[in-house]
């Protein structure tokens, strides 16, 4: 199983949200590179770099702070948050920039669009299946989809892209363990790669996502706050 380590960043800060709420922000450091860099050494097997004032509309981005960590670690990155025009996907996959891009509001807004990537893009799509009671959410998470996790998971399987990243938003940030019931059905859909987020505390944690077929784990609070250790 990967193990990626996530960074959160608010106005250049690593921070974390609960449940993607932005009065809850817990500010981890103001060095983002140091954090990336840290969490290389410590052994994460990829980052996951995420943009959360371009995901909350906030008027702010922190495009060049990820770019400056692709750049600081050996590592694979993957990169979400406010990506919703073509542009902006092409200009994050482009030479020497990130190793995946995970997508929400812009794939379920917009299909279609999707539909007609280039095979060698959507190699490096990852769709993000951000669930409340099994309807995905998006604009960061404020806004349901009229999606269903089943209908989700089913049209981009047949678009061609297999990795889903599925976070249980009532339980993100919480350290209340990850919602095994749903992520172990996301898991039975024939081809489909689940990489896990949300709520994850422990090591036995870790274990029961790879029993129930998760190929990753996005580990986020739990590092930060020192419940587990990357250190292998």
């Amino acid at each position: 199983m990967k193990i990626i380590a996530a960074i959160d960043l608010m106005e250049g800060s690593v921070v974390r949200l609960v449940k993607g709420d932005p009065a809850s922000k817990i500010k981890y450091s103001n060095n983002p590179i140091e954090t990336a860099q840290k969490w290389e050494a410590d052994g994460a097997d990829m980052l996951h770099a995420v943009d959360l004032d371009a995901a909350l509309n906030t008027g702010k981005n922190n495009t060049k702070i990820i770019s400056d960590i692709i750049k600081s670690v050996q590592i694979p990155v993957q990169v979400t948050g406010g990506i919703r025009s073509v542009e902006a996907l092409d200009e994050m996959l482009g030479p020497k920039k990130a190793a995946k891009v995970v997508l929400g509001t812009l794939a379920f807004k917009n299909p279609d669009l999707i539909k007609q990537l280039s095979r060698k893009k959507l190699e490096k799509i990852v769709i993000s299946v951000d669930q409340i009671n099994n309807m995905i959410m998006v604009q960061g998470w404020k806004e349901a989809s009229g999606t269903k996790l089943t209908d989700a998971i089913n049209m981009f399987l047949s678009i061609g892209i297999n990795e889903f990243l599925l976070t249980s938003v009532e339980r993100d940030g919480t350290l209340e363990g990850p919602d095994l019931e749903t992520l172990e059905y996301a898991c039975s859909f024939n081809g489909a790669k689940i990489i896990a987020s949300g709520g994850i505390s422990s090591l036995l944690d870790i274990v029961r996502l790879r029993t129930i077929g998760c190929t990753s784990v996005i580990l986020g609070r739990a590092i930060y706050d020192g419940k587990l250790s990357l250190s292998r």
